[in-house]
């Protein structure tokens, strides 16, 4: 499994821009190797891969999607699952539970994070902004 586990970082780091928090769908696409519509219909298959949505609709996949839709290319097409198979050695990996998403009682921690990372550069900005 390590082997594997290498391989996702390999991609990941392999493509333009690794160090980014959010990656388009058809730049997901190309580091897993399948077509934007395989990704939308495995969202609809796999409860666990779901990606957030920005303002203006497109879908935002963090680099745990990205791994996350990596083990499920492995899985269907080197591994020979079938959806449900795959869908099955998932929760036995990840447990029965999906992703923690935004909920009613407060914001998650990634958008906690964000917002945090948001206002320090805010302030890094103005320190910028002012006379020396």
């Amino acid at each position: 499994m390590e082997k594997e586990d290498q391989e996702v970082q390999d991609l990941l780091f392999s493509a333009p821009g690794p160090d980014r928090m959010f990656y388009k769908i058809r730049d997901v696409a190309k580091l897993v190797g399948v077509k934007p519509h395989v990704l939308r219909y495995w969202e609809t298959e796999f409860p666990q891969l779901s990606p957030q949505k920005n303002k203006n609709g497109q879908r935002v996949y963090t680099r745990k999607d990205v791994e996350l839709a990596i083990e499920i290319r492995r899985l269907l097409h080197h591994e020979k699952f079938s959806i449900a198979g795959a869908r099955q050695a998932l929760k036995k990996k990840r447990g029965h539970s999906p992703p923690a998403r935004e909920t009613s009682a407060g914001p998650s921690a990634a958008l906690m994070a964000l917002k945090e990372t948001r206002d320090e550069l805010a302030g890094i900005l103005d320190t910028l902004k002012s006379p020396v």
